[in-house]
């Protein structure tokens, strides 16, 4: 059965409490103990990778904590494949974030390359955190030898994708949290005919709370197709 991935708006950004760790208890873990240190200077300098399919959760992780220390007044350095490129290393930034390193170009691979040096050097002396997240291991990038090998000299894990079970977990466990009584029928209907990306669930998720509230009904099958009907 094909599966619908909606284009939807992004009513609230991912945080790592939003994550279901599953069998990523050691990464969550590992993110949990980074985030927690709000003195930047107390930060560890050592990078951490994370690897793992598509929909695994590697770009929700990398938001979730460059979102966190945002809203703590940190600025920071944020590259991805769609980034623009040649942008400088500024030595505001309290961390690097890179997103999706197996599909940077040779401008972004310079770019990624040069952000490593100063973030390890720094500026000012201190050096800045670095996350980076990719689809394969360090060693099965094909990228500039001399970026794959600071890519891989930190923390490593293997980002897993999440079972069915777990996503229908994560599924009613999301909707509990707002409110929403989700019926086996309904979890099961949201697996099969949705994308399967947890990020595109939980906006599909806030847009049905947002229906049911406007048109005074329960979440059910049938309002599901009357919200994709109407838009």
């Amino acid at each position: 059965m094909k599966q619908i991935a909606l284009d939807i708006g992004l009513p609230t950004g991912p945080t790592l409490d939003g994550f279901m760790p599953g069998p990523n208890q050691e990464v969550w873990q590992h993110l949990r103990l980074w985030l927690g240190k709000d003195n930047a200077a107390a930060r560890s300098p050592v990078p951490t990778y994370i690897w793992g399919d598509s929909g695994s959760g590697k770009s929700h992780l990398l938001r979730a904590i460059k979102d966190a220390l945002i809203a703590r007044g940190e600025r920071v350095g944020w590259l991805d494949p769609n980034a623009d490129d040649g942008v400088e290393f500024s030595p505001a930034w309290s961390a690097v974030f890179m997103d999706d390193v197996h599909a940077y170009s040779a401008v972004q691979q310079h770019m990624a390359f040069n952000w490593f040096v100063n973030a390890a050097s720094g500026p000012d002396g201190r050096p800045r955190s670095v996350l980076a997240a990719g689809r394969w291991p360090p060693a099965d990038l094909l990228i500039r030898d001399d970026l794959r090998s600071r890519l891989g000299w930190g923390h490593v894990f293997h980002l897993k994708v999440l079972d069915e079970s777990e996503r229908a977990q994560v599924l009613r466990q999301q909707a509990h949290d707002r409110g929403i009584h989700l019926t086996s029928e309904v979890v099961d209907f949201l697996l099969t005919r949705f994308s399967r990306d947890l990020s595109t669930l939980s906006l599909l998720l806030d847009q049905l709370d947002q229906y049911g509230l406007q048109t005074q009904r329960a979440v059910t099958i049938p309002l599901v197709r009357a919200m994709i009907e109407s838009q």
